[in-house]
């Protein structure tokens, strides 16, 4: 294993590499041109295998012991593979400076942002490659949800669920933020994602699409299934905004939905948790979509 890392073990906490990583593991979500810092053997080697470029890897004694191999496996089967001058090597207490995680697992990696395009979100991922799903573009819009834990949430119910893709809005947390991140137990790294789109902008390339906006919101008709007489038709080509914890969704797009949902919920309770409710949403979605393949077919 030695003859694949770098010979210097970094041992001062100025290094340029240390601090890199520290902001990468610790801030809110890379700007344009910054790495997307993945912590973790596990996001590492997942983020390996679903073909992101990776620009370096940091690992601790403890994490050089235990699951280096491994990394390196995955890294010899990716196209881009991780360059030998950038696997590097750290202290365990070092490694802990720089991490995200209160009890770091010693392995983190910088990969290079994936280029989503606005196709990729609506039709999936094989769009990049030139080719469609068959499926009803179905995907999910988290207008200037705050909580990152709620972001990677809806984020891996999305990709659990069939959606095509995510968009989130400005003001949004950061899909690819390292708490996201872990919450979305690798979808965020795989999964067709835009990040921090002008809304008016993301409702007219809807429009353009023939896509449908529908307003997940406490107030409207339930979905399908859940005893309301109108409910809406998910199976078509449907967008699914889902509001801010605290206020909800803007009224811009209120104002221009061509459907509402909401979950009917016992009383007294005024709301459920947005990873929660978007996660709900995305199931009966899957459950119309499973019906209307069955009833074709």
């Amino acid at each position: 294993m030695a003859s694949h890392l770098s010979e210097e073990l970094i041992t001062s906490r100025e290094n340029k590499w240390l601090k890199i990583f520290r902001a990468a593991l610790r801030g809110t979500g890379p700007t344009e041109g910054d790495p997307i810092g993945v912590e973790g053997p596990k996001l590492v080697e997942d983020a390996l295998r679903s073909g992101l470029q990776a620009e370096a890897l940091l690992v601790s004694e403890a994490g050089e012991a235990s699951d280096l191999e491994r990394i390196l496996r995955a890294a010899g089967e990716s196209e881009a593979g991780i360059p030998r001058s950038r696997v590097m090597r750290t202290t365990d207490k070092l490694f802990a400076s720089v991490a995200g995680t209160e009890a770091p697992q010693g392995v983190a990696a910088l990969f290079v942002q994936p280029s989503w395009q606005f196709d990729a979100v609506v039709h999936g991922a094989a769009a990049a490659d030139g080719a469609l799903r068959g499926d009803a573009p179905l995907v999910v819009v988290m207008a200037a949800l705050q909580d990152p834990g709620n972001v990677g949430t809806i984020v891996r119910s999305a990709e659990a669920f069939g959606a095509t893709g995510v968009v989130t809005t400005r003001g949004c947390a950061d899909p690819w933020s390292p708490k996201a991140l872990r919450a979305s137990a690798g979808s965020g790294l795989r999964f067709p994602v835009l990040r921090g789109m002008a809304i008016p902008v993301l409702l007219a390339q809807l429009r353009v699409a023939g896509v449908k906006i529908v307003a997940a919101s406490s107030h409207s008709v339930a979905v399908a299934g859940a005893g309301a007489g109108a409910a809406a038709d998910l199976r078509e080509a449907v967008a699914i905004f889902i509001g801010n914890e605290g206020a909800g969704l803007p009224a811009e797009i209120e104002h221009v939905a061509d459907a509402r949902i909401s979950i009917p919920m016992s009383a007294g309770v005024e709301s459920l948790n947005a990873g929660v409710a978007a996660s709900v949403a995305l199931y009966e979605a899957a459950r119309q979509r499973k019906g209307f393949t069955t009833d074709e077919h």
